[in-house]
């Protein structure tokens, strides 16, 4: 142990004051600790001058070379580049990747449902948009009314007739009435004025989300919905150039006014979607929706579309686009809660937005439409607008004191997109 110890030169050991001296209070020099040595400056180990790393003092005041960059073009660059790393990092993560995704798998089936409908319109003449909403409710009873029918508890159907029955009234009347008062619409107005006019259901929906849902929504939530709407007013441009406004009907005003009526009914029903599916379950709102929808639809047929039914000379091909209708919008109502839980019922309607567009390219080789450099336009401002609803989430804000069920969500609008940056956040504090 006494070897361990730094040797010091012998004529320093003869310049050491004895223990005398010490005692008549001159100082004696400090020995070197081992472990504590001094913060800055020049390090002594044993009386010897230890050499300087990399990162000292003395050389990080050294002049920068003459073909290194000014400081604050390096600090601006950093900061652009850190700004570019946040923007990708925000607009590409994989839950927006997922939410346009699902969001366009929806868009799509719209899109079939609008074009059998125009096949069965054009090629056949048969318009029966009741008969055809009646088979998709017809489907969702089969098989969701049937599923709460076996459930047991609060979850059973019975139960839930007793408790609730003249609210899914109310939502089943909406969501008919909704799907017919559109499509009623064609026959009296332009196609442009039911493009137009249906996008006034997204400051309904908006409007009934914040009071209702209890949304708070963001400056950016409202610049994204107005890119959307520009989006719309390209594509409506882009119609009237290539001429498809003319199939004008009798009576404009009444048309105007069944599709400001359908997309409100529209944004009540998407409203009250959400809700359920965020606070009850996916499987409550198709059962009741598809139980209550088939009984008004049923009646609405008879009263309404009896003798078109009656005309209608079937035969297979007929059958396969009625077929191929009711697939489409089964699976639109089937996907479109699973959407809705994790985003919300705005961004979904953003998103479909896009359904007209994905219409108008199909009839570029099934219907003979002309082609215009402005549909591109418009499906690129749309979804530019979609990707910046969906990159911030947008929190709610819920009652102190509420009767409403327990929440079986966070009631987070965009919750995966919520959930990954939490985690983002989480990291870097560790770090």
């Amino acid at each position: 142990m006494v070897n361990d110890l730094p040797q010091e030169p012998a004529e320093k050991l003869e310049d050491r004051p004895s223990a005398g001296a010490r005692a008549q209070g001159q100082p004696s020099p400090r020995w070197p600790h081992r472990h504590r040595l001094p913060s800055s400056g020049p390090q002594y180990f044993g009386g010897f001058r230890a050499p300087q790393t990399a990162g000292s003092p003395m050389e990080a005041a050294s002049p920068p070379g003459p073909g290194a960059p000014p400081p604050q073009a390096q600090g601006a660059a950093s900061r652009v580049v850190g700004l570019l790393c946040r923007i990708k990092g925000k607009l590409f993560t994989w839950n927006i990747l997922k939410t346009i995704a699902l969001g366009q798998m929806l868009s799509l089936c719209i899109c079939g449902t609008a074009i059998t409908s125009q096949y069965l319109a054009e090629k056949y003449k048969v318009n029966t948009p009741m008969l055809q909403s009646f088979i998709n409710y017809c489907l969702l009873f089969l098989i969701y009314t049937v599923m709460l029918a076996f459930q047991s508890g609060s979850d059973n159907l019975f139960y839930i007739l007793k408790r609730k029955w003249w609210k899914y009234i109310l939502l089943g009347l909406a969501d008919v009435e909704a799907n017919y008062l559109i499509v009623r619409a064609y026959q009296y107005t332009t196609l442009t004025s039911v493009q137009l006019l249906d996008c006034f259901g997204i400051p309904v929906l908006m409007a009934l989300s914040w009071f209702i849902l209890y949304a708070r929504y963001r400056v950016i939530h409202f610049i994204a919905v107005a890119v959307c709407l520009l989006g719309v007013g390209t594509m409506v441009g882009a119609d009237i150039l290539a001429g498809r406004e003319d199939n004008s009907g009798n009576d404009i005003l009444i048309g105007d006014i069944l599709v400001l009526l359908g997309a409100s009914l529209y944004a009540i029903s998407n409203v009250c979607e959400e809700y359920i599916v965020k606070k009850l379950s996916r499987q409550e709102f198709l059962g009741m929706v598809g139980l209550f929808g088939t009984i008004i639809s049923g009646i609405q047929l008879l009263l309404v579309e009896y003798k078109d039914i009656a005309s209608i000379h079937w035969d297979w091909k007929i059958v396969l686009l009625f077929v191929a209708f009711a697939l489409c919008m089964f699976c639109l109502y089937s996907f479109m809660p699973l959407v809705i839980k994790v985003t919300s019922a705005t961004s979904v309607n953003l998103g479909i937005l896009t359904a007209d567009l994905y219409s108008l390219f199909f009839g570029l080789f099934l219907f003979g439409y002309k082609f215009s450099g402005l549909y591109i336009l418009s499906f690129t401002i749309i979804m530019v607008g979609f990707i910046l609803y969906c990159s911030t989430p947008m929190r709610t804000a819920e009652p102190v004191e509420s009767n409403v069920p327990p929440v079986t969500s966070i009631g987070i609008d965009n919750l995966g997109l919520k959930l990954e940056e939490n985690l983002q956040e989480t990291h870097s504090a560790v770090l």
